[in-house]
């Protein structure tokens, strides 16, 4: 399975586009949008729209600019294939379990620690077998160099679920100073992926 993964396009269109044209070139399967699709809600048209026209399968959450609603609305009106992961999982070729949770400390949608370690851990439930592990979430985890600002910024809730359930790549977004910056906690890939998009190949494992 080959994945777009991106962040924060904002209602952007030229960065959008963009990223079509990028899930074009590399021929993906999955897009994912790890949150702040939107700025501030100011506008909800041509975001989902193109990536749909792919006829790829798409995964949203939620970050600090829309609401779980606007997101539950969004996949909801693009129909078959475009999936909400806030508190939830999908598994793709009974193999790779894609789980998480959006929103963020900060803005519309504001979420504690505890609750989304929680979201976390139920969501992954229903994958917990799964040989790939992916876990997508807005805010990124606490402790590392893509949280870093004038002080630690992430989660530590977040980085609990990492450090207890070690899935094999954490998808984050939220701070723009630090797109594109990786980290390791434990066996775990941590990726900022930001709005330029980043490219995830996951390849079947043998038994």
């Amino acid at each position: 399975m080959k994945i777009l993964a991106a962040s924060d396009v904002h209602g952007d269109k030229s960065v959008i586009e963009k990223l079509v044209a990028k899930a074009k070139k590399e021929k993906v399967d999955l897009i994912i949008l790890a949150g702040d699709l939107t700025f501030f809600e100011n506008d909800l048209t041509g975001i989902i729209g193109p990536f749909k026209e792919l006829e790829k399968k798409i995964i949203i959450i939620p970050g600090n600019h829309e609401t779980f609603a606007t997101a539950e609305f969004l996949a909801k009106q693009y129909g078959p294939g475009v999936y909400n992961l806030h508190g939830r999982s999908v598994l793709f070729y009974n193999e790779i379990g894609i789980f998480g949770a959006g929103g963020a400390d900060v803005g519309l949608f504001q979420i504690g620690d505890e609750e989304i370690e929680k979201l976390l851990e139920k969501a992954h439930k229903p994958i917990k077998d799964a040989k790939h592990k992916i876990l997508v979430t807005h805010i990124p985890p606490y402790g590392t160099n893509i949280d870093a600002l004038w002080q630690h910024v992430g989660s530590k809730g977040v980085r609990r679920v990492i450090e207890k359930i070690q899935p094999e790549i954490a998808l984050c977004g939220h701070i723009h100073e630090t797109f594109g910056k990786s980290a390791k906690i434990g066996k775990t890939t941590v990726v900022n992926v930001g709005k330029d998009g980043i490219i995830i190949e996951i390849k079947k494992k043998k038994d």
